[in-house]
Formats: structure tokens, sequence, C-alpha cells
């Protein structure tokens, strides 16, 4: 575990996998135990970082693969500075909805921008998540979930099966790479079982 006081946990995976809502239910229970939760997500978590969202998000406009990543890493430097670190410093439990591993398995493994140059980006934001849990649904699971929303697709909701494929692909990778940080979770779930799961690990790792 780091030298951090506090605790950095990250929730990943693709479009419709139940990332938000275990991330929800997860800050509830922690409270409940009495810990100080910052609840935040990516891209956003800063007034700066929320504009960025809004451009990175909106399907309307064009952006190559390499300006998302560098958009993505703009909005992460401000979000980690303002939000991150401080909370961490004062013994917090942070939980956010995607990180760099998102950016990694998106812009990398799904668009084609070079896996080296990301992980360089990462490297100069320099903080690493204590532990990531990666959800996983099938497609169909996903698109339905996605259809049932009934608002309008943005910009990753919108991509194809294939590069969405090479999206799981980069996920089980980073996985794969990182198993003493990363722990992959069924999706498919109920998220009551999934975020029990979560607040297991947490508590067997940490302590919190």
């Amino acid at each position: 575990m780091s030298t951090r006081h506090g605790v950095f946990v990250t929730l990943e995976g693709g479009e419709g996998v139940g990332k938000s809502t275990a991330a929800l239910r997860l800050t509830a229970l922690l409270r409940e135990a009495g810990h100080e939760v910052v609840a935040t997500r990516e891209p956003g978590g800063t007034p700066g970082a929320e504009a960025i969202r809004d451009l990175l998000l909106n399907a309307d406009t064009e952006l190559t693969a390499l300006a998302q990543t560098m958009l993505h890493f703009a909005a992460r430097a401000d979000h980690v500075a303002r939000v991150i670190r401080p909370a961490l410093a004062r013994g917090a439990v942070v939980i956010s909805d995607r990180y760099s591993d998102s950016t990694m398995a998106y812009q990398a493994y799904g668009m084609g921008v070079e896996i080296a140059a990301v992980d360089a980006l990462i490297r100069l934001t320099g903080l690493t998540p204590d532990i990531t849990f990666i959800l996983e649904v099938p497609e169909s699971v996903s698109k339905s979930r996605i259809k049932s929303r009934g608002a309008a697709s943005d910009r990753y909701e919108r991509m194809d099966a294939e590069v969405m494929a090479r999206i799981a692909q980069g996920f089980r990778a980073i996985a794969a790479a990182a198993p003493a940080r990363c722990v992959m979770l069924d999706g498919t779930e109920p998220v009551e079982v999934v975020v029990a799961r979560m607040r297991g690990i947490i508590q067997e790792r940490t302590g919190r």
C-alpha cells in the first residue's frame, strides 16, 4: 500500500457496466462506516475539468484520438492537484468513477494512440490508485443499459462494437499487468453483490 494516509479507489470498465451506480452505493457504505469519502469522477471533478468533460463527451465536436488523450490528461492534472491529492493528504477515502486506466483502455487500446505515450502521461500525473475495480459485462448487456437511459448518446457510447471489443481487451490487459491493484468484477451480478465484494476487498487491504 501507499504511504499516503488516505485510500484512492477507482472504478473502471466500458460503457454500461454499472460503475456509477456501484460508486454511489460504495460511497454510502463507507460513509455509514464513519469514513470521510470524496466521491468524484473523470473526466471532471473540478470546474475546469468539468468544462473539458463537456467538450470530450460532445459527440458533435470532432476530436482526434490524440486530442482526446491530451484533454483527458489536462482535466486529470487539475483533478489530481485540486481534489484527489488534498483529500488523500487529510486521510479521506477517494472514490473516482474512472481514472487513467480508462484513457489507456479507450484511447490506446481502443483508438490506437501509442501505449507508451499514454503510459508516459500516466507517470507524469504521478498518482496511482491503491485499488482499482474493473467491471465487465457482455456487449448485449452494455447496449441494453445504454438504451434504457433514454438520453442522447455521448461520444463514447456511440463507438462501434469493434472498438468496444478492443477497449474491453485493454481493460483485461491492464488488470493482468497489475494484479496487486486491479480486481475484475462481473457487472451482471446484482449491484448489492458487486458493492459488497468491493467493500470487503477495501476492508481487507486497507483496514478501512
